[in-house]
């Protein structure tokens, strides 16, 4: 029996004529505006969406701005921890606050399966209105489309995000120094063991659970604390250890990683083990890591424990001069190991 979270229907379901989504909803006649008007603009409605122009006119804060577009095709849509909905907004506000910008506004397009029970839509847009208030962003512009059975599985989101940079503030992978210091904010891998824990239906002692989140509240008290963030990312897809190879690359420098510092939940370790997964290339969805000068990386790392995101902070490694491009980990044992980019897809949809 599937696990209905009644905060989930707190808003009660829209009266419809069908049960589940016809391939008529798509065709933009009445049922494309009748679904329109009943599940999204109560949902997402603000001065901008409600006027249903083909485009948002908005006004933007004078700078730079940073743009991003994903496609979240994630299976199961429902998972512990959040859902393809959430998914969809937090990784995208996630994307946009990675170069220190303050994401502002979303674009959201849905790809729905004829056949999906009204049901699930509403849950799953029920979903995306509470993430998108909790980033503090608006959904100001969209599309829908239906595709016949068996042309998608059930649901694909694609969101674009659109925040303003500060003045001055550069970071990129390309930017690290040696002697910088590597801040994880969090545990890693929770969010790919629970996509994969649960659509294995396997069980553990502790629920494995995403941590699916919006960061950019964190990375605006990072950014109170210095301007001097070098490099920052979310470890989606390959994990920590992608995301650490890319920015060895694109800086060509070593990085060195303490295999003792990388805090990993037990049920997450005990759920990798089972399966002979290496947690440093599984997804997470709710963690940061931040490449900064050492001197600031106590001060940062103070702050960011301060944050309910980042009450596990921790410097888990430094930027080194040895083995340009590469990224090593001085194991439990004290031997040396290189991390290196994953060759292929371990969890596919994922995200």
């Amino acid at each position: 029996m599937t696990h209905v979270n009644p905060e989930d229907f707190s808003c009660p379901l829209p009266i419809m004529e069908y049960e589940t989504i016809q391939l008529a909803h798509g065709s933009g006649g009445r049922l494309s505006a009748e679904l329109v008007s009943r599940f999204f603009l109560p949902r997402f409605g603000n001065e901008t969406l409600d006027r249903l122009e083909d485009q948002a006119v908005v006004d933007f804060p004078q700078g730079r701005l940073a743009l991003t577009t994903d496609s979240f095709v994630v299976d199961p849509l429902f998972f512990p921890g959040g859902d393809i909905g959430d998914l969809a907004i937090n990784g995208t506000v996630n994307d946009v606050c990675m170069s220190g910008a303050t994401p502002l506004y979303l674009a959201v397009a849905f790809i729905i399966e004829e056949g999906l029970p009204m049901t699930t839509l509403h849950r799953v847009l029920l979903s995306m209105e509470r993430a998108a208030k909790t980033a503090g962003v608006q959904i100001v512009t969209g599309d829908t489309k239906v595709v016949n059975r068996g042309c998608c599985d059930k649901l694909f989101i694609t969101t674009t995000g659109v925040g303003r940079v500060p003045d001055k503030l550069n970071v990129s992978a390309a930017n690290l120094k040696i002697g910088d210091r590597v801040i994880l904010s969090g545990t890693i891998a929770d969010h790919g063991m629970a996509i994969l824990t649960s659509r294995e239906g396997l069980s553990f002692e502790s629920r494995v659970k995403s941590d699916t989140a919006s960061l950019n509240g964190l990375v605006e008290q990072m950014l109170h604390v210095s301007s001097a963030i070098h490099a920052m990312r979310d470890p989606t897809r390959g994990g920590l250890a992608t995301t650490l190879n890319e920015f060895a690359a694109a800086s060509r420098v070593g990085i060195m990683l303490e295999e003792t510092a990388i805090p990993v939940r037990p049920e997450v370790r005990g759920a990798c083990e089972v399966l002979g997964i290496e947690p440093m290339y599984v997804a997470n969805e709710g963690k940061l890591v931040a490449v900064v000068p050492q001197e600031v990386a106590d001060r940062m790392v103070a702050v960011m424990r301060s944050h309910h995101l980042g009450r596990e902070a921790r410097v888990i490694g430094e930027v080194v001069a040895d083995n340009p491009g590469l990224v090593a980990m001085r194991t439990v044992l004290g031997a040396h190991r290189i991390i290196d980019m994953p060759v292929g897809e371990q969890l596919p949809r994922i995200c």
